[in-house]
């Protein structure tokens, strides 16, 4: 079984986003569990809040996970793409963690350390919304590699 963790910084989410997280972190299969734990956001701003977000991560993973940062600087897959990724990082035989930071992004730091980084499109989005869409395609990715039809929907 894996278990993968997405670390998402900040706390007190919007009740749309919590509900939609209750809604699909039960859908995984237990082949494929998906936690979710979040780190709360720096009062500090720019620089500061990503040095802040920085430590608060580094405490929370081990060396040996496999680290996968969301950053409008990453790597954009289409959800088959996204699914054979899914594959081939679960294959490391590391644990996976995906990181979702703040307002301010992730500093140099973060993703130097980071084994790979995921983009979730040339747009920007909130991070409640980026936490709600990170579980859902996560979903959808595995959905596919399970020959699921929830991928046609």
């Amino acid at each position: 079984m894996a278990d993968v963790r997405i670390l998402a910084i900040g706390q007190k989410m919007p009740a749309w986003v919590q509900a939609g997280c209750a809604d699909y972190l039960p859908r995984f299969r237990h082949q494929f569990r998906v936690l979710l734990d979040e780190i709360p956001a720096s009062k500090k701003s720019g620089a500061l809040a990503q040095a802040d977000h920085q430590a608060r991560l580094f405490e929370r993973i081990k060396s040996t996970d496999f680290l996968v940062l969301l950053d409008e600087r990453g790597r954009q897959w289409n959800t088959e793409s996204l699914a054979e990724q899914l594959t081939r990082w679960e294959l490391s035989g590391r644990s996976l963690v995906f990181a979702i930071g703040g307002a301010d992004g992730w500093n140099a730091a973060a993703r130097e350390r980071a084994d790979a980084v995921w983009s979730l499109s040339s747009l920007v989005f909130p991070h409640p919304l980026a936490r709600l869409i990170v579980i859902e395609q996560l979903y959808r990715a595995d959905s596919v590699r399970q020959g699921h039809p929830y991928h046609r929907s």
